[in-house]
């Protein structure tokens, strides 16, 4: 019976030494601390083969340089600055006498593919299918057996397909029959995105069915991914054709109603992301924990600012220039230098940071499509404000008196409307309309003095082919033009595309002068 007791007693040391030797990375210490590349790739095997229990947190340390190595000892540095041990989890207290590994892509790539290997078998499915693609990307060979074991266990769909198109990787990677390659080649047609497309160019076999089978599906991806570049370049199109609406439906109202061609409109709109910047730099400093709200508060701040100023350029400027259409524009322009330099003496001339909010920041996939959120939310957005715009125009006294003066000024005038205030309140709504839309640009925009320039030529020619003081045509126009600029810009270049469609609005505008939808009324038609 002693015998026996004994007997166990060493078998159970055998296996506590067994596993303690398969969780200790002293082994790859040493290798980490080399100043060869090679000795520290294979340190990183080492650690991924080691199952320890903090591996994966000890390479994502060494991928994010917070990994500080010696021969037998490792500690990882917190965002805070603090030092943990890498093997327990403890507290340390410095890093002294440690060095960081060295770390070049030939390292990076090594790393991937170690943090590839340990996740496969992660509980976590968002683990295993970052794992599945981390082994896809770096097609390491050494991963085969791992994935085809996984691949047997997994339940999860969309797990085990991103595990057969990484086995599919390695398969085209490795020695295989044609059947297995044909195979994996019909898998990574099905995936059909870039990444396949460019193993599947890759493969030169030796075998003539397997390189025509993948010349055909990379023929086949082609096919595919022109359509969805068309229907991505469509989607920034109707993104382009948000920004544009935002920044020329103030200049409709204003050249509609008024017939003044303002050319400081771009300067409102550098005012609406200027007075953003200054919303978020006072959150910043005073109160982080509303960041996510900076845009919230910065719109209504955004139209007072950029309206205001308005309405005090049409009252000291504008009102004594009317029916003097180059006076006007030279005198805006003149404004236009004024104002930039304005900005420029408080805020400098270097760009300014504006940031996301959380909300805003990020991207998901639909299909073939990358859709990002801060386009979305402002396509969102101008449908919002043009939908606002309507409903004043339409339900209410002011936009009945808007539309009276636009169709018939000495009318209007005659039935007790005042129409030197509602010019100055229609000028004060554009500008204020323009301002929020430097709230708008400023996310996706760099915020300088410069900033409105870029959108004022292109604003005239929304406003001109639409169809001068119509909203609906300044939507048609705007999301035209930005989908004709998208569509140009990959087979004639983006300078090019806008020339072209420059000729083309010339030409259109030599047929109907008045664009797609003119305004109705004797004063509109005389």
């Amino acid at each position: 019976m002693g015998l026996w007791r004994a007997l166990l007693l060493a078998l159970c040391l055998l296996g506590i030494g067994s596993v303690a030797r398969a969780q200790s990375i002293e082994p790859a210490l040493p290798l980490l601390a080399s100043s060869s590349y090679s000795d520290i790739e294979k340190g990183i095997e080492t650690l991924a083969a080691s199952g320890h229990a903090h591996a994966l947190t000890i390479l994502q340390a060494l991928a994010d340089s917070k990994l500080f190595v010696g021969a037998d000892k490792a500690v990882i540095q917190s965002a805070d600055g603090k030092f943990t041990d890498a093997k327990s989890g403890q507290a340390a207290v410095n890093a002294q006498g440690l060095t960081a590994p060295r770390v070049n892509n030939r390292i990076r790539r090594a790393i991937d593919a170690a943090m590839g290997t340990l996740t496969i078998k992660s509980p976590d499915p968002a683990k295993r299918l970052e794992a599945a693609a981390s082994v896809f990307k770096t097609r390491d060979l050494a991963a085969r057996p791992l994935i085809e074991t996984a691949l047997a266990k997994e339940t999860d769909s969309r797990v085990r397909r991103a595990f057969e198109q990484a086995r599919a990787a390695l398969i085209l990677a490795d020695k295989a029959s044609d059947a297995d390659k044909l195979a994996a080649i019909a898998i990574l047609a099905d995936r059909g995105d870039q990444d396949a497309r460019a193993i599947l160019a890759a493969v030169n076999d030796a075998s003539p069915a397997v390189t025509a089978a993948a010349k055909s599906a990379v023929e086949r991806i082609d096919s595919t991914l022109a359509i969805w570049n068309a229907v991505q370049s469509v989607y920034y199109g109707i993104s382009l054709g948000s920004v544009l609406l935002l920044a020329a439906i103030g200049l409709a109202i204003t050249f509609g109603v008024m017939g003044v061609i303002n050319m400081a409109h771009g300067e409102m709109v550098m005012l609406g992301a200027y007075t953003t910047f200054a919303v978020q730099e006072i959150i910043r400093t005073s109160m982080p924990s509303l960041f996510d709200w900076s845009l919230a508060i910065a719109l209504p701040l955004a139209f007072l600012v950029s309206g205001g100023v308005g309405m005090a350029i049409e009252r000291g400027i504008i009102r004594f220039l009317y029916g003097r259409p180059l006076e006007t524009l030279l005198a805006t322009f003149g404004l236009s230098l004024i104002l930039q330099q304005a900005v420029r003496t408080i805020f400098g001339a270097n760009n300014r940071e504006v940031g996301n909010p959380s909300w805003m920041s990020g991207a998901f996939e639909l299909g073939g499509l990358t859709l990002t959120y801060n386009r979305m939310w402002i396509i969102v957005f101008s449908i919002v404000v043009l939908a606002a715009l309507m409903v004043l125009l339409r339900r209410t006294a002011f936009g009945l008196q808007m539309r009276a003066v636009t169709q018939n000024r000495r009318m209007a005038a005659s039935m007790g409307i005042r129409t030197s205030w509602v010019d100055c309140l229609t000028f004060g709504l554009g500008s204020g309309i323009a301002g929020i839309a430097g709230v708008a640009l400023s996310q996706i925009d760099n915020v300088s003095p410069n900033l409105g320039q870029g959108y004022i030529i292109d604003s005239f020619m929304v406003v001109v082919f639409g169809g001068v003081g119509n909203l609906w045509g300044t939507l048609v126009g705007a999301l035209s033009l930005g989908i004709a600029n998208k569509l140009l810009e990959p087979m004639a270049g983006a300078v090019l595309g806008k020339i072209i469609v420059l000729v083309l609005i010339v030409l259109f505008i030599q047929r109907k002068p008045r664009g797609l939808f003119p305004l109705k009324g004797r004063a509109a038609e005389a």
